[in-house]
């Protein structure tokens, strides 16, 4: 075999694996499955949880409506006159989709500058950073799923100024996020149990 048929061989192998590295995981309603499939999500969710409080079900949820799990998760893109693209909808980016402001508030106070949206531990680790903070500045405790995720979605301060009660389609969005979080939280304790 050719040296240059080895290299597309070699590059080829390596895009597939860095684009399973970004794909969502198999079963979507099924917390055992997910973790079962990626190992690495559930000692970045195990990590946050020791370290913030955050519970697993709660993150896994958010991380859920926000990014479906795809890691390289962006916004749609916007389009002039229905077919010119203009750019994206928002900055937000990876598991958490943390705009690129929050994202570098983050950076600088925990993360450090080679965190990365795309990497499920600093993206766990960004929001369980984001929902603690949303403790100490609103007062909704971390195991209130549903204010969080209103929080996490409009920030903290549009939290504070209820710049949610106008979205009915985000309030019924924050109630889709507490029920999935409470199926998590049931199927995670069934597979603990095995």
């Amino acid at each position: 075999m050719s040296s240059f048929l080895r290299a597309l061989v070699f590059l080829a192998l390596l895009g597939s694996c860095a684009s399973r590295e970004y794909s969502a995981p198999r079963d979507l309603d099924n917390a055992c499955a997910i973790l079962s499939e990626r190992p690495e999500y559930r000692r970045a969710f195990k990590k946050v949880e020791q370290k913030y409080g955050v519970p697993m079900p709660a993150m896994m949820a958010i991380i859920y409506q926000e990014s479906k799990f795809i890691g390289n998760n962006r916004p749609p893109h916007q389009y002039a006159l229905g077919v010119i693209p203009v750019g994206r909808q928002s900055s937000a980016v990876g598991y958490s989709q943390a705009l690129d402001g929050t994202w570098e508030e983050y950076q600088d106070q925990v993360g450090g500058s080679r965190a990365k949206r795309e990497d499920i531990n600093a993206a766990s680790d960004f929001m369980g950073w984001y929902m603690t903070a949303t403790v100490r500045e609103t007062g909704v405790p971390l195991t209130d799923v549903r204010n969080q995720y209103l929080a996490y979605h409009d920030g903290r301060s549009g939290y504070m100024r209820g710049t949610w009660r106008s979205k009915s389609w985000l309030i019924r969005i924050a109630g889709e996020v507490e029920a999935r979080a409470l199926l998590y939280d049931a199927q995670l304790r069934s597979c603990r149990k095995r």
